[in-house]
């Protein structure tokens, strides 16, 4: 029997927990196409998809994913609003691996 990898992902990716984490590491990475990518596998998991998730972040439809495209590059505002809608938060903490002058 052959799994379907990108169900599973998807599955996985619904757990609020796991797509913090998932959501996490992108940001940590710190290129924008990759935190975009993450948000995007996040946003296509959910139970109704990116529709369903702009009405949640109060974004429209098409804004949602022209954001959300390889190309796309939103406003911190917007950002937070998918962030929201996911029903996840943002926090800042010490980069411990960088000095600080």
């Amino acid at each position: 029997m052959t799994r379907n990898v990108r169900s599973t992902h998807s599955q996985h990716l619904r757990d609020p927990e796991v797509a913090a984490e998932y959501l996490s590491e992108a940001l940590e990475d710190g290129d924008a196409a990759v935190i975009l990518m993450a948000l995007r596998n996040i946003a296509e998991a959910q139970e109704g998809g990116i529709t369903e998730l702009a009405s949640r972040s109060e974004l429209g439809r098409e804004s949602m994913y022209k954001m959300l495209s390889a190309t796309g590059n939103p406003k911190l505002s917007s950002f937070t609003k998918v962030i929201h809608g996911l029903g996840l938060k943002l926090r800042v903490e010490q980069d411990n691996r960088r000095a600080v002058n």
